[in-house]
């Protein structure tokens, strides 16, 4: 499924999508990019991921190359269930430019300090 959406994205010739995942215990920013992949019909995309804010932190999920991603950033427990009195819990931010529409995306740790930020310029395919 996850294969036909982004051939139809690529095909429409939709520009700027951005993927926000949550839900797996750490924090982490992917790129994807068919010269890397096993599936090729696509175009580039970058995917960022934090949270739950409030969970037990796990250690980073292998990634599966089918379409060719590369962690560009990760940070993540060494253990698994790591409560959230013994390390950061993490949230992501997006702000969009009112005026150059740049996407920028700042991963944060609890208490509010950037671990990571990437800037997406607009009509921009793969950044």
């Amino acid at each position: 499924q996850i294969a036909e959406l982004l051939r139809f994205i690529k095909h429409r010739r939709i520009t700027g999508t951005v993927w926000l995942t949550a839900d797996v215990h750490y924090t982490s920013a992917q790129h994807y990019a068919p010269e890397r992949a096993a599936f090729k019909d696509f175009a580039p995309f970058w995917e960022f991921v934090s949270g739950p804010l409030a969970a037990g932190g796990f250690p980073a999920n292998a990634l599966d190359d089918t379409f060719g991603p590369d962690r560009v950033f990760v940070r993540a427990p060494d253990r698994a269930n790591v409560s959230p009195m013994e390390s950061p819990q993490y949230f992501g931010e997006v702000e969009i430019d009112g005026d150059s529409a740049e996407l920028t995306v700042r991963l944060r740790a609890e208490g509010g300090s950037v671990l990571f930020t990437k800037v997406l310029r607009p009509g921009r395919v793969g950044q």
